[in-house]
């Protein structure tokens, strides 16, 4: 059986927390490298006492270092914030190491794009055109043949998975499109801030960064691309009082008339066979509770003929395939194994 060594840049996130979770499973892949500088010297079993007796919690973390990664890994996953992920990436590849990176250093193709929404300089501009953006369902023959692999965000994998069937049939025009993103607390990471306390969150509902927030060109860079013309979106996040989810709202003009039953049929036909991507039968709409902890995105549509919309809805877990379990996704996808792999997860219920 193969057995592929896997190093951790930045456990002590949540994406780190649940990649550890989701390689304590897999079959062929295992956590030999854990790194975190505050933490370093501690068993992982220590800061997650849910790994104590699981392959992965005796992992002793250590302090980020390259050439120990390289000589004792053959893939590393990128759990940093953007600005170190470029450096380290960059670095473990100078090294024949194979990355997937989790931040957005590598996501978006024009530099100057991610320069001017991130506010921070791209340091490492020539590997850019050699990432892969890690969506398995539309660049898996790619991502087969990469070194380094850009993860994508949450928010952009609940969006372009939901408007892929009907940019692809051309169902819809593509100016005017609207994104009414909700998300879990989880997606503002793990760190201490006023704004994700309990108190604040609980009991409340509240839009943030509207019309600034940095997953927007990779929205539209992604949709313009497979709709091969520029796209622009007004995407419009928000926090919803939950752990974990995404739900996305999605309106857009329809680009002539058809019915609702061939609306559902042409998304039907898209993903028909797709492992992850679950079209729900018509009348029925997603809930972030049925895709909790998996790979799963659950697509709704509604054809609305009275204001000559069509209504996508879409809800994928931000944490699983959002994050880490699309970038265990694409490691499988790197070393030959099938996309699956380790990630065929029922979902936490109730």
């Amino acid at each position: 059986m193969t057995s592929i060594r896997a190093g951790l840049v930045g456990v002590t996130g949540y994406t780190g927390m649940e990649l550890t979770r989701l390689l304590a499973g897999h079959p062929n892949m295992r956590l030999v490298r854990a790194t975190s500088r505050t933490e370093a010297g501690r068993p992982l079993s220590d800061i997650y006492p849910f790994l104590r007796g699981l392959p992965g919690g005796d992992v002793v973390m250590t302090a980020p270092d390259p050439d120990d990664l390289a000589a004792n890994c053959d893939v590393a996953f990128l759990a940093v914030p953007h600005g170190a992920a470029m450096e380290m990436g960059a670095t473990l590849r100078e090294r024949g190491l194979r990355v997937v990176d989790l931040s957005a250093d590598f996501r978006l193709r024009d530099p100057d794009v991610y320069e001017a929404w991130y506010k921070v300089p791209h340091t490492r501009r020539t590997e850019l055109p050699r990432a892969v953006y890690g969506l398995p369902e539309l660049y898996g023959d790619a991502v087969k043949k990469a070194g380094l692999v850009a993860n994508p965000g949450c928010y952009p994998t609940a969006t372009i998975l939901g408007l892929y069937a009907a940019l692809k049939h051309g169902l819809v025009e593509t100016d005017g499109i609207v994104v009414d993103a909700k998300s879990g607390a989880t997606g503002a990471g793990r760190k201490a801030a006023v704004g994700t306390l309990f108190c604040e969150v609980s009991d409340t509902f509240r839009a943030y960064n509207i019309g600034k927030h940095r997953h927007t060109p990779e929205i539209e860079q992604e949709l313009s691309a497979i709709a091969g013309a520029p796209m622009v979106v007004s995407f419009n996040p928000h926090l919803l009082p939950i752990n974990r989810g995404i739900l996305s709202t999605i309106y857009a003009k329809l680009a002539k008339p058809v019915s609702p039953q061939d609306v559902q049929a042409a998304f039907e036909q898209t993903w028909k066979g797709s492992r992850w991507v679950r079209v729900l039968p018509a009348g029925q709409l997603p809930e972030t509770r049925h895709v909790r902890g998996t790979m799963f995105c659950d697509v709704g549509v509604v054809t609305d003929l009275r204001t000559g919309r069509l209504v996508i809805l879409s809800a994928i877990d931000n944490l699983c395939r959002g994050a880490s379990g699309q970038a265990v996704a694409n490691a499988n996808l790197m070393f030959s194994l099938p996309v699956e792999t380790g990630l065929m997860l029922a979902p936490l219920m109730p």
